[in-house]
């Protein structure tokens, strides 16, 4: 799982990166990849990344756990 997790965040890294991009500079460079924001290659980058958002969030707790990371208590 630890893999899973690596993954997700680094797809994660890379739609932050993107997003930063277009706010800063309404560049998006998913699509400058891979020919435009409509093409499959593009839309299936895009899912896959707010899957990993989902899953992150989901799985918070439970990725915690296996990383043995000590939570804040209020």
């Amino acid at each position: 799982m630890k893999t899973l997790d690596v993954l997700a965040a680094v797809l994660l890294v890379v739609g932050g990166l993107n997003w930063g991009l277009w706010g800063a500079f309404q560049f998006d460079l998913v699509a400058a990849i891979f020919g435009g924001n409509t093409t499959l290659l593009s839309k299936i980058v895009y899912i896959v990344v707010g899957l990993a958002a989902v899953y992150q969030a989901v799985g918070l707790r439970a990725i915690q756990r296996r990383w043995n990371v000590a939570t804040a208590s209020a």
